[in-house]
């Protein structure tokens, strides 16, 4: 059964999206050095049809409907599986003919879908709020619409390949690859009515085409055709290895946090997003073990500062360093693998605290047992110690305050541990270590203050 093309002012869909169509059956040959079933092609550790749909699961969607085509069993086995560990429904749908048009991937999905979806490609990453856009747009009886890109300048666009859109307003006029009069670019992110399969039976019997963009100009010559500007947010068609890498700088440059301090931004994030990228994501290393292993490399320093000496003081150094960058890692893989947790975050923290104590103490100690000012380095390191922990206590609801009034986007003012580690390093390869010492407790100790005032400004 068709659903007819002209609009019925009884009929507007305002409920919350539900089901979402994932096209996944093409064979994407221009990316076959990098896998040879795009769907299945890792980025950063993760299916690319992963990360399509963990995104539209954010954004909303939980009944879930993939066609296959190319190496189908390996995708839907992948599916099956996929399924059972986010506890979602996948519907299977088979296209045997999945070297021609993506339009008839899309039709073989008439049967199930009765009501709007979501309509995305599986080679398309993007943020979610993209789709909840397109899903809080009232959609009339026999309109699709289609996430616009209107940035011309949009560094993630191939413009020798992107479909281009005409657009007025919410209306799309044109669509296609060769159109010269464009406004816009077709992010391949679709909210349709079922009305989409008609428009499909129409551009095939009347234009041969069944192609997303030939049932567009059907669908805009009856001014059905829907625009949603997203401009500014995120998306990408990985679609060659050009763009793959392009995918990949995207996701690992988005990965700083506003809690990064002046250390971390200009040094250790560039260090341990290299690391990540060239090391732990081609491995099965839990965020768990690198934080694991962070902390390991502080308690070999620390060991370092205990036997005496100038050569065990540098190598204790840089392992403080080489730990703290180390200790990016594990939230840059939890977060590009989806395998963040409560508990890796609390334990994460809980090693940072032991291993800021062991380098304190054991820093102290080497300064104790090599200078005569036994008394003097024995408080400077105890300031150094009480400031570093609370200097820690303090921060969660510092960084809350910073967070509700600038946002989770914007970068402030933070002494955290990062500078800590660094000054660490500094102060063990001009051998000043009490130096060092007394330098964090100030440092510590006035940042505390410095929170404190500001939390009373604030109330």
């Amino acid at each position: 059964m068709t659903v007819s093309l002209e609009p019925s002012p009884s009929i507007s869909f305002t409920l919350p999206l539900m089901k979402c169509l994932i096209i996944a059956a093409g064979k994407g040959s221009r990316l076959k050095q990098k896998g040879d079933c795009k769907p299945l092609i890792h980025l950063l550790g993760v299916p690319l049809i992963e990360r399509v749909i963990r995104s539209a699961i954010e954004a909303g969607a939980d009944d879930f409907y993939a066609v296959s085509g190319y190496q189908g069993g390996r995708v839907r086995a992948f599916l099956d599986d996929l399924s059972a560990c986010l506890r979602i429904q996948i519907t299977h749908i088979i296209n045997k003919d999945w070297e021609k048009e993506n339009g008839l991937s899309v039709l073989k999905a008439r049967e199930h879908l009765h009501e709007p979806f979501l309509l995305i490609m599986a080679d398309h990453l993007f943020d979610p709020a993209i789709a909840r856009k397109l899903m809080s747009f009232s959609l009339d009886d026999g309109e699709i619409a289609l996430a616009v890109d209107e940035d011309t300048q949009n560094p993630f666009i191939n413009m020798e390949d992107v479909t281009r859109v005409k657009t007025n307003g919410k209306k799309i006029y044109n669509i296609g690859k060769s159109i010269s009069d464009f406004n816009g670019f077709d992010t391949g992110i679709f909210f349709c009515s079922p009305a989409i399969f008609s428009a499909l039976d129409q551009s095939a019997e009347k234009q041969n085409n069944t192609s997303l963009s030939g049932i567009g100009r059907i669908l805009a010559n009856k001014s059905r055709f829907k625009a949603v500007k997203i401009n500014g947010l995120f998306w990408i068609d990985v679609d060659d290895p050009t763009s793959f890498h392009r995918a990949e700088n995207a996701l690992l440059s988005n990965l700083s946090k506003h809690t990064d301090g002046f250390v971390s931004k200009y040094l250790n994030r560039p260090i341990s997003l290299r690391i990540s990228r060239h090391l732990f994501l081609k491995t099965d290393i839990s965020p768990n073990f690198i934080s694991l292993f962070s902390f390991l490399l502080s308690l070999l320093g620390a060991f370092f500062f205990f036997l005496g000496g100038y050569a065990s003081l540098v190598i204790g150094g840089i392992l403080a360093q080489v730990s703290s960058v180390i200790d990016g890692c594990d939230g840059e893989v939890a977060r590009l693998k989806y395998k963040s947790t409560d508990f890796g975050g609390w334990f994460d923290a809980v090693l940072d605290r032991y291993a800021d104590g062991f380098l304190l103490f054991a820093l102290t100690y080497y300064v104790c047992v090599s200078n005569d000012s036994f008394v003097l380095a024995f408080f400077v390191g105890f300031l150094a110690l009480i400031g570093t922990f609370m200097n820690s206590y303090t921060a969660d609801k510092y960084d809350g305050l910073m967070k509700q009034k600038l946002g989770y986007e914007k970068f402030y003012f933070r002494m955290g541990r990062d500078t800590r580690m660094f000054i660490i390093f500094l102060g063990a390869m001009v051998n000043q270590p009490l130096f060092t010492l007394a330098l964090i407790a100030l440092i510590t100790n006035m940042e505390n203050i410095r929170r404190v005032f500001v939390l009373y400004k604030n109330g």
